[in-house]
């Protein structure tokens, strides 16, 4: 199993990016890559339980996932499982995703750790992955 580790800082409070990140209606904003357009979705991360999207990719392919959010400490830590669906929605291999919140001097800092990958060039696709997200996550927070 691999597992990666990614780091970003945010000029906003803790409380603030923890809104952003498990609000559904926020999450909505950032969840996903530049040029998918979101075709159905539960993305609440305020509580544990089940969690799901399905977004159309530029080509018209579908991509699924789905898990569960296993942790919810405001305004410190979200945990959750991840699974990609294949194209018959088979759910794959699930690995575990951890967003922990730390106070910074000008603001706070997200770290994704995301563990439990199948191999170690899955977890390099992933570590790009998170690219198109967390740069979604950043225009939103400057607004």
């Amino acid at each position: 199993m691999s597992d990666i580790r990614l780091e970003r800082e945010f000029k906003v409070s803790p409380a603030r990016l923890f809104y952003v990140l498990t609000s559904d209606a926020q999450v909505l904003q950032w969840w996903g890559h530049d040029g998918w357009v979101m075709q159905d979705a539960q993305l609440d991360f305020t509580r544990t339980g089940p969690w799901y999207s399905v977004m159309l990719g530029e080509d018209g392919t579908l991509f699924k996932m789905s898990g569960v959010v296993t942790k919810v400490q405001p305004v410190e830590t979200i945990g959750f499982t991840w699974a990609w669906h294949d194209g018959d929605d088979v759910r794959g291999h699930e690995s575990h995703v951890t967003f922990t919140i730390q106070e910074t001097s000008t603001g706070s800092k997200l770290v994704i750790d995301h563990r439990d990958l199948p191999t170690d060039e899955n977890a390099a696709s992933h570590a790009r992955g998170w690219a198109s997200p967390l740069g979604r996550l950043e225009r939103l927070l400057q607004t």
